[in-house]
């Protein structure tokens, strides 16, 4: 189907030399753009790796609230 469109003359000018490097005309870089626009959203949910725990004794000093933003950061100002 042939169509017009108005598009900005600098993004025209970057669409038409990546084509050129690519060896694909105009219309093939535009199709390609709109089928990968227009494509199902897939959602994958992959399996995170575990995260790393110390079991290294200790914690935290005695007033130090770990559920307080405020009172880890008053402790980090003291050190």
């Amino acid at each position: 189907m042939k169509t017009t469109l108005d598009i900005r003359d600098d993004l025209l000018r970057r669409a038409k030399v990546e084509a050129a490097r690519q060896g694909k005309t105009l219309t093939r870089m535009i199709e390609e753009g709109l089928a990968l626009r227009l494509r199902p959203v897939q959602s994958v949910r992959r399996e995170l790796p575990p995260l790393p725990v110390s079991h290294r004794g200790g914690g935290l000093l005695p007033g130090i609230d770990p559920s307080s933003n405020c009172s880890m950061f008053d402790a980090a100002d003291q050190e």
